[in-house]
Parts: structure tokens; sequence; C-alpha cells
């Protein structure tokens, strides 16, 4: 694993769909035993370009993810690797049943991807915003689980899915999101990239999140506050050994995520903690809410997702490490 850390905050020109498709290209003219099968959303991924270059391993389910799941399932079962895409709402809540019993319990490379994942729904809304997607793969026994943060990590984290002998969910956001790594950059699965070092607090973060979470180290160093920060793309397989480290390291741990606090990245972590190394914790992330129709902008904000979300986040675990909790 070796990457290149630009954390400009700038928007990528390039969609993190695309390094969803640059790796299958790659990976489908590699390997003539993985295909591609869409829910009707081959646009909103560009997998276009798959059925040109791989009409006879690239399928359109249509609406119908509970099929779908069942189909690539089926094709796993004769020796073939199956990636699935949908929007994450239908990609988890919609399916469930069928990877969890046709792809996890019969141990098949089923490879779903969840797409739009949390506020990134956006203008799709409430019935598009999937708050607990991944919490539900996370229920799957040996199942990996991966919340990606921009082109280059999806990129390669989707070439790593191929060597998975069993059910992955991976949510992916579609456009719109901060570069994060240099094009040189690669990661393992279940392996956690400290991006900052610091003594007073770990924040560990993931997807659109992770973003947020240097945005909010900046502003924790201008104040003469030291903080870690941990890229946890994998939240199952966890890293728990650097979950460890940093508990250690720092004596208190933020995390956030696009996600339901309360049983997503979160919730892996305390379990970490409760477990071996107990120190205070604070989750910044959805806190048992619904989704809504708004520009992202608007939702990160409505939510409490922003860097100044983490920045106070920090500040009470530090205020509690050290005995203080008012």
């Amino acid at each position: 694993m070796a990457y290149t850390l630009l954390a400009t905050h700038k928007t990528d020109a390039r969609g993190n769909r695309d390094g969803y498709i640059a790796a299958m290209m790659g990976l489908m003219e590699a390997h003539k035993n993985i295909v591609h099968i869409d829910c009707d959303l081959m646009g909103c991924i560009n997998a276009g370009k798959l059925l040109k270059a791989f009409p006879e391993r690239t399928f359109n389910a249509g609406i119908a993810e509970q099929n779908a799941v069942g189909v690539a399932a089926g094709m796993a079962a004769t020796g073939m690797i199956a990636f699935v895409h949908s929007f994450g709402c239908f990609a988890s809540r919609r399916c469930f049943d069928q990877a969890f019993l046709s792809a996890g319990y019969s141990k098949l490379p089923v490879h779903i991807i969840g797409s739009d994942p949390g506020v990134t729904a956006a203008f799709n809304g409430a019935t598009h915003m999937p708050f607990e997607d991944a919490a539900l793969y996370m229920t799957a026994p040996d199942a990996v689980v991966i919340d990606s943060c921009d082109y280059v990590q999806t990129k390669s984290l989707t070439e790593k899915l191929a060597d998975v002998q069993g059910l992955s969910y991976m949510r992916l956001i579609r456009k719109e999101f901060q570069t994060i790594y240099g094009d040189d950059s690669e990661f393992e699965i279940g392996k956690g990239v400290t991006l900052k070092t610091g003594n007073d607090v770990t924040i560990i973060a993931s997807g659109i999140m992770l973003d947020e979470a240097l945005k909010a180290e900046e502003q924790l160093d201008a104040e003469g506050i030291s903080a870690t920060v941990i890229d946890m793309h994998t939240w199952k397989p966890l890293d728990e050994e650097l979950v460890r480290k940093a508990a250690a390291e720092t004596g208190c741990i933020v995390t956030a995520e696009n996600h339901q606090a309360s049983c997503g990245l979160g919730s892996a972590v305390a379990n970490v903690l409760a477990k071996e190394c107990p120190v205070p914790l604070e989750r910044v992330g959805i806190q048992e809410r619904f989704g809504q129709v708004g520009p992202r902008e608007f939702l990160m904000e409505e939510y409490h997702l922003l860097a100044a979300d983490i920045v106070a986040a920090a500040k009470k675990a530090i205020a509690r490490k050290k005995g203080n909790n008012r």
C-alpha cells in the first residue's frame, strides 16, 4: 500500500463512478469470467463503456435488484465473478435477502456497488437516500464493506475486490467529490491509512467525510490542537490494529461518516474500543433521521456532517479524556 496525499479540497473533474468503470475495463479485459450486471442505471455510472467493450458479459437486469442479485449469485456459482450496481437504497434494502443468502451464505463472489450513498443522493430525496445501507451488509458474516472517497481509491479497491471470494458491498459516490489522493496511490482492503499524525485526538473518517476530517484537522491545528486523521475506507473487516494504536497514542477518538452513526463506522470502532481499549468516543454522522430533498451542501449542514461538527466533537472527546464532561 502506497499513497500520495493531495487533499486540495477541490472537486475532481472526474467522476468517482469513472474510477469504478476504469477498474472494470481492466478487470474484464484481463479476466474472462468477470461480469457486470446493472439495474437500468448504466447511464448513471457510465457502464455503457462496459456494454460496448464486453457486450457478452455486461447485462441490464432492469429495475429488479432482487432478481439481479439472484442472477449474479447463479453466475458466480458457475465460476463467474459478478459485480452488480444499483442506487445504494435499492442495492441494500431492496435485495438484502438475496445478497445475504444467495451470495453471502453460499460464499460466492458477488460484489454489490451501491451508488449515491447518504446525502450524496441529494435531489433524489428521502426514498433514494440510504443512511443504513452499509449497516445491513455489515451484519452478513465475512462480508467486505467499503466506503471509498475518490476516483483513485475507488479504482484501486474495485481491482482488489475481484480477489475477494465472497460477498462485498461498496458505497460509490458518483460525482462531485473532493480529490484526496494522487493517481499513483494504491490501497488494501481492510487496511486503514493514516493521513495526519497528532497527539490530542484521532479522527477516523471515510467517503465524503474524509475531506471534512482533513479540514477539521486544519482548524484544530490553528487552535493548537493536534489531531491524527485516519482514512478507514474499509468498515469490514475493520483495521482493528490501527484503531487500538490510535486509542493508545491519542486517548480519544472521533468517527465521521455519511451514514447512521449508530450502526456504521462509528459502531464498528466502538466495538473495538469497548472490547480492548476503552477511551472516549464521539460519533459524527446521521443521528436517527430519515433523508430529505436538497443540495448536498444544505444536507451536510442539516445533518451536521461538516468540518465544524467534527471540530466540536473532537473538543468534546478531549474534554472527556481530561475528565471534564461539561
